[in-house]
C-alpha cells in the first residue's frame, strides 16, 4: 500500500515519526500549511507541534488556505505557538486570541495571499506542510481534499514536510487541477476559459530534495460545520430563484443561469440547496469551496460541473461523495485558490457570487467580519474576490440575530468589508432589494421595506427621513446616532425599542424615497 502511495524511492528514507518532523519547525519560523475550510489540513504534524510547545515553547507565523478542521487552530492556539495568522480562521479560541490581542490576524482577500508572498511582499516562507495522497515518482505532490495556497507553499518554501493521509482514497488523483501564474510584468492570461477549462497539472510540482520529511497519517477531514436547510434559509432561496426567474423572463440570463458561486456557511448553501426545486437546468459552479450542496445539486441532475478549491462535506455526503467518487470526478475539479478567486477569471465566466452578510446598511454596504467594528468573527474570505467582479453580487443574511435581539439591517454597518459599489442584490427572508441602478437615496427605502424585519422597519425609516431632511448630502447620515442602535444593544442587549426616542412624525408610514 505504500508503494502506490510514495512512489519515489529514494525519499524512503525521508519517512519519519511527526514529532520528528515538527521538531523541525523553530522559533520564529514562517510556516505555509495546507488547508482550506476544513478540508486537506496536515493534521499530525501541527498537532505534534502543540505537543512540543508544552515543553519547548516556540512561536511562528501560520499562513494556510483558510480555516483549519480537527481543531488545529484551537490546539496551537492553546500551546502558544501562534503569533501571527493569515489569512481566514474560524475557531472560538483562536478567535478570542485574535481579539484579545494575543495573535496578529491578518484579514486579506483570499486571491491575494500568495500574490503577495510571490512578489516578496510578505514571507519568505521557512517550511510548507503539506497533506497528500501520494508522492509521484517525480516528487510531485498529489493533495486531498483541498488545493488552497498548497501549491504555491511548497513550491516557494525553503522546506516540505508532506503528510501522506492514508484515509484519503487514492481515487482522488486527477481530480486537481495545479495552475500558477507566471511572474508579472510578463504574466499571460490565465487559460481558464470556462468552469470545465483543465490548464495545468494534476500534481503540485517541486524539486524532491525539497522534501525534508514525510509522515504517514490516518486521520480524516472534519466534517461540514454547515447547518441543513431551515425555513428562513428556505424562504431566501425561494426570494432569489423568483428574481432569477424575473431576470430570464427580461432576457438577461438563460435557463442555465450564469456560473454560481456559493460562500461558505450555512445560509449560502443552503439557497444552494434550494436550487433543487427551482426550473433552472444544466447549471455549472465556479466557487471556493464546495459544499453538501454541489453533491445535492449534481445527484438531482441540476448541477453539470463544479469547479472549486476545496469539498468539505458533512458525513452523509462524504459518505456518497467517496462511494461514487469515480463518477463525480469527471464532474469536478480543485484548483489553487488564487485561480478559482482570480478577478480576471470571475469577470470573464460572469459569476453570479451568493455571499453572506453579517450586518448591511441602508446604503447597500456590507459588513461580514467584524462585531461592533472592533472584534472580528472569521474574516473576508473570498467574498470580496467575487464580488468586486463578479457579473451579479448577491449577499444573503436573515434579518435578525439573537433571537431577534439584533437587526441585521441597520442604518451604518459598523465596519465595511463589500462597499454599496460591490453590492447587487441584498436577500433576507423578508424580501430582495434590486440595487442595481439605484442611487443611496432609492436604496434606502428599498433596503428597508424589503429586506429589514417588520419590527425595525419604522425605526429604520425615521432614521432616513430625519437624516435626508436634517443633513442632506449625496448618502444622508446622522453622524450623533449612526452606530445607535449598536451602543443600544451593547448597553441593553438589544435593538429593540431603539425608535423609542424617535419624532412622531418621523414614525409615520413612509415607503417612498427620501425625501
Amino acid at each position: 500500500m505504500h508503494d502506490q502511495r510514495l512512489r519515489r524511492p529514494s525519499l524512503l528514507g525521508r519517512v519519519c515519526s511527526a514529532e520528528y518532523a515538527a521538531s523541525l519547525i523553530k522559533d520564529g519560523m514562517t510556516v505555509g500549511m495546507s488547508g482550506f475550510t476544513r478540508a486537506g489540513e496536515a493534521k499530525a504534524v501541527p498537532r505534534a507541534m502543540a505537543e512540543r510547545a508544552v515543553h519547548d515553547p516556540f512561536k511562528i507565523t501560520l499562513m494556510t488556505g483558510a480555516s483549519l478542521g480537527n481543531d488545529i487552530d484551537r490546539l496551537l492556539t492553546e500551546a502558544g505557538v501562534l503569533s501571527r495568522r493569515l489569512p481566514f480562521q474560524v475557531d472560538p479560541v483562536l478567535r478570542r486570541a485574535i481579539n484579545d490581542g494575543k495573535v496578529l490576524f491578518i484579514d486579506q482577500h483570499l486571491s491575494e495571499t500568495v500574490e503577495m508572498l510571490r512578489s516578496r511582499q510578505l514571507g519568505p516562507i521557512d517550511y510548507a506542510i503539506i497533506e497528500a495522497v501520494a508522492i509521484r515518482e517525480d516528487g510531485g505532490i498529489v493533495p486531498t481534499t483541498s488545493v488552497g495556497n498548497s501549491a504555491t507553499f511548497a513550491i516557494l518554501a525553503e522546506k516540505v514536510i508532506v503528510e501522506i493521509n492514508l484515509t484519503q482514497p487514492l481515487a482522488l488523483e486527477g481530480l486537481h487541477d495545479i495552475y500558477i501564474p507566471g511572474r508579472r510584468p510578463y504574466r499571460e492570461a490565465v487559460p481558464v476559459m470556462a468552469c470545465d477549462s483543465r490548464a495545468g497539472l494534476p500534481y503540485i510540482p517541486i524539486e524532491p530534495t525539497k522534501i525534508a520529511a514525510i509522515v504517514f497519517t490516518e486521520q480524516s477531514d472534519s466534517p461540514s460545520a454547515n447547518e441543513p436547510p431551515d425555513a428562513v434559509t428556505d424562504t431566501i432561496a425561494r426570494h432569489l430563484i423568483d428574481f432569477l426567474s424575473q431576470e430570464v423572463k427580461l432576457g438577461r440570463l438563460g435557463m442555465s443561469l450564469a456560473p454560481l458561486q456559493a460562500g461558505i456557511g450555512t445560509i449560502a448553501n443552503a439557497v444552494m440547496h434550494g436550487l433543487i426545486d427551482s426550473p433552472f437546468h444544466d447549471l455549472l459552479m465556479y466557487s471556493e469551496v464546495l459544499q453538501d450542496s454541489t453533491i445535492a445539486l449534481f445527484d438531482a441532475g441540476k448541477l453539470v460541473f463544479a469547479s472549486g478549491s476545496s469539498i468539505t462535506l458533512g458525513p452523509e455526503m462524504t459518505r456518497r461523495f467517496n462511494e461514487n467518487l469515480e463518477d463525480y470526478k469527471h464532474r469536478m475539479v480543485l484548483r489553487p485558490q488564487e485561480i478559482s478567486n482570480h478577478p480576471e477569471v470571475i469577470r470573464r465566466l460572469g459569476i453570479i457570487g451568493v455571499n453572506t452578510a453579517l450586518e448591511c446598511d441602508i446604503y447597500g454596504n456590507v459588513n461580514s467580519t467584524h462585531v461592533d467594528g472592533t472584534h472580528i468573527m472569521n474574516g473576508i474570505g473570498g467574498s470580496g474576490d467575487f464580488a468586486r467582479n463578479a457579473y451579479m453580487a448577491v449577499f444573503v443574511a436573515r434579518s435578525t440575530a439573537r433571537g431577534g435581539d439584533i437587526s441585521t439591517v441597520v442604518p451604518m454597518v459598523t465596519h465595511v468589508d463589500h462597499n454599496e459599489h460591490d453590492v447587487d442584490i441584498i436577500v433576507t427572508e423578508h424580501g430582495l432589494a434590486d440595487l442595481r441602478g439605484l442611487a443611496p437615496r432609492e436604496r434606502a427605502p428599498l433596503i428597508i421595506k424589503c429586506c429589514a424585519h417588520p419590527d425595525y422597519r419604522d425605526a429604520l425609516r425615521d432614521y432616513a427621513r430625519r437624516a435626508a431632511r436634517e443633513r442632506g448630502g449625496q448618502t444622508p447620515h446622522l453622524l450623533e446616532e449612526a452606530f445607535s442602535w449598536h451602543l443600544h444593544r451593547r448597553r441593553t442587549g438589544s435593538m429593540r425599542g431603539i425608535g423609542a426616542a424617535s419624532s412622531q412624525t418621523g414614525r409615520e408610514s413612509w415607503t417612498g424615497p427620501v425625501p
